[in-house]
C-alpha cells in the first residue's frame, strides 16, 4: 500500500489539502516518500472532559490538531514521530468505550472511536506503520512511557494526601511524573526529566522522595562515593511552591478555538463512519 501510494499524484492532493487545513500554523508535511494513509475524528480525553481532535496517519508520522471547521480548518497541530509510538487497548467499561492509549516517551493520552471496527482498524494500521518504520530506522520499541495525566474530574481531592478538596479556589495540578492529580502542598517540587523538558517540571512529593533517590544512587555509583552529599539528592531538582507558570494548562492551551461540538453521544450518533484509510 504505502510503495503503491508514494510519489503517486492522489497523495500528493491529500498531503496537501491536510496542509492546507493547517494553514501558516502548521508544519509543512510533504516529504518525498511519505504516503498520507488515513485519517478520521477520534476522541481525545483532555485535562478538563474529552474533545473531538482530527487524527491523520501517515506511513511515518501521527498528525493531529484540534477541529474549528471540519475539513476546513484545523489548528493546534501536532507530530508524533511512529517509531516512538506504543498502543495499548484498554477494557470497556459502560461510561466509556472504544478506547485505547497512544503512547510515546514525550506524551501518552487517551483516545476513543466511534466504533470497535473503527478502533480496530486505527490499532491495525498504526501498529503496521510503527513496524514498518522501526524496521526501516534499524530503532527498537520504546520502552519508556509518560504517564498519561488522570482527568481533572476523576477525582474531587488531592490524590497523593486525599485531604484537599478541590474547589474553584484551590487547583487541580498534574505531576509530569506519575500524571496523579494533586493539590499545591503536594506538588511544591520540581525536578527535570529531560525526556519531557529542558526545565524542572511539577512532581509530586511521592515522585519527588523517588527521583531524588534514584538520582543520589546513580551520583554513589558514578562517583564510588559511600556517603554522597545533601546536594546529590537534590540534583536536577527545585523546590518551591508553585507560581502557577508551568505548563498545568497544555490541553487547555491545546483546544483554544474548538468549535462548539456536541456531547459525544450526540456527536456520533449519525452511524456514519467517522475515519477512512487510504489504498
Amino acid at each position: 500500500m504505502v510503495d503503491y501510494l508514494a510519489n503517486t499524484e492522489i497523495n500528493s492532493q491529500r498531503i496537501a489539502a491536510v496542509e492546507s487545513c493547517f494553514g501558516a500554523s502548521g508544519q509543512p508535511l510533504a516529504l518525498p516518500g511519505r504516503v498520507l494513509l488515513g485519517e478520521g475524528v477520534l476522541t481525545k480525553e483532555c485535562r478538563k472532559k474529552a474533545k473531538p481532535r482530527i487524527f491523520f496517519l501517515f506511513n511515518d508520522i501521527l498528525v493531529y490538531g484540534s477541529i474549528v471547521l471540519n475539513k476546513r480548518k484545523y489548528r493546534s497541530q501536532h507530530i508524533i514521530p511512529l517509531e516512538e509510538v506504543t498502543l495499548e487497548t484498554l477494557p470497556e467499561t459502560l461510561q466509556a468505550k472504544n478506547r485505547w492509549m497512544i503512547k510515546t516517551a514525550k506524551k501518552s493520552f487517551v483516545v476513543s472511536a466511534a466504533s470497535a471496527t473503527e478502533r480496530q482498524e486505527w490499532i491495525s494500521h498504526i501498529e503496521e506503520c510503527v513496524r514498518r518504520q522501526l524496521l526501516a530506522t534499524g530503532l527498537q520499541p520504546s520502552t519508556e512511557h509518560a504517564a498519561p495525566w488522570i482527568p481533572d474530574k476523576a477525582t474531587d481531592i488531592c490524590m497523593r494526601c486525599t485531604q484537599t478538596r478541590f474547589s474553584a479556589l484551590t487547583r487541580r495540578h498534574h505531576c509530569r511524573k506519575c500524571g496523579f492529580v494533586v493539590c499545591a502542598e503536594c506538588s511544591r517540587e520540581r525536578f527535570l526529566l529531560p525526556r519531557l523538558s529542558p526545565k524542572p517540571l511539577r512532581v509530586c512529593s511521592l515522585c519527588f522522595r523517588e527521583l531524588a533517590a534514584q538520582k543520589r544512587k546513580e551520583d554513589v555509583e558514578e562517583q564510588g562515593l559511600g556517603s554522597p552529599g545533601p546536594s546529590a539528592y537534590l540534583a536536577g531538582a527545585v523546590c518551591g511552591a508553585s507560581s502557577g507558570d508551568d505548563d498545568d494548562s497544555d490541553e487547555d492551551r491545546e483546544g483554544s478555538g474548538d468549535a462548539d461540538w456536541p456531547s459525544r453521544v450526540e456527536f456520533y450518533a449519525s452511524g456514519v463512519s467517522w475515519s477512512s484509510f487510504h489504498s
